[in-house]
């Protein structure tokens, strides 16, 4: 419980009315509250798909990753990518996607609170490798007049159906993306090498049509690296979070002077950060 209450994830309180007893106890915080099932936006799901064996079992085979010509930890132990076993693992597959959408509703929370102000006035949005489309729905939800498209996988959206302004495009973001005032990305990005980064970044840009005589705008919910984060291990916590990256993909986490290269590199010319989200940031790129 020391190690507990040192992380903030509980908190001790005196749990005696008599003065005289020194009686204490523990209660949640709101880190601890957030893997409670019966709360309204909980990650338990995510913090048992980060737990998996399958995502675990890597990190005992960076040695023997190091010494060899696998692109990750998880090809050395699996024997083939993870989006290729995610693919042909229902398992797998069906765990994830849990955790992204428990992981999504909480961003989602903060993003439609904190910053409406980046979706008003859009009438179009692709949400690229946006999952079964539980920000989309958000979005949607909560602008009757926006229309919002989900554009993933076959494997992943099969058999889901859409509402009046939300629908579900099958394909590989890296062919095409369907054109929208907006492209939203969350969690992709980081996924990936530079290369493949600026590849897609270009495909973003080329799928963006005018907003009433400005250009579109890329929209993208990730993580900046930052030293300065006062946060209670928070910039720590950043830094684990790029060795998982490292772990189980070919992405990384990058620093505001790395994603402005990526940026400009695709062909954009500028970009606002918003850091809303705690360990990550929404940031609007501009064309």
């Amino acid at each position: 419980m020391r190690i507990l209450v040192h992380s903030k994830f509980f908190t001790k309180i005196k749990i005696s009315k008599d003065e005289n007893e020194k009686l204490e106890g523990y209660w949640l915080t709101p880190s601890s509250r957030l893997l409670i099932k019966d709360e309204p936006i909980n990650v338990a799901p995510f913090a048992l798909a980060m737990l998996d064996p399958i995502l675990t079992y890597p990190w005992h085979h960076l040695s023997e990753w190091f010494q060899n010509d696998d692109r990750t930890p998880f090809v050395t132990t699996h024997g083939r990518t993870f989006w290729e076993q995610a693919g042909e693992d229902l398992r797998l597959n069906r765990f994830f996607n849990e955790s992204m959408t428990s992981d999504t509703w909480l961003v989602a929370s903060v993003i439609l609170k904190d910053c409406r102000h980046v979706f008003e006035g859009l009438e179009s949005m692709v949400d690229v490798g946006g999952g079964i489309g539980t920000m989309a729905k958000a979005i949607a939800d909560s602008f009757p007049g926006l229309k919002c498209s989900v554009l993933e996988l076959p494997h992943v959206i099969a058999g889901l159906e859409g509402t009046q302004n939300l629908t579900f495009i099958a394909g590989d973001m890296f062919d095409s993306i369907p054109p929208a005032d907006a492209i939203f990305t969350k969690w992709v990005l980081d996924g990936l090498p530079d290369e493949e980064c600026i590849k897609l970044l270009k495909k973003c840009k080329e799928a963006l049509i005018p907003i009433k005589d400005k250009g579109g705008k890329l929209i993208i919910a990730d993580m900046v690296l930052d030293n300065e984060i006062k946060e209670h291990g928070a910039f720590e916590t950043q830094l684990f979070l790029d060795m998982v990256v490292m772990t189980l993909v070919l992405g990384r986490q990058r620093t505001e002077e790395e994603w402005a290269k990526l940026f400009y590199e695709a062909g954009f010319t500028s970009y606002k950060i918003h850091p809303v989200l705690g360990l990550r940031s929404l940031i609007e790129v501009f064309p």
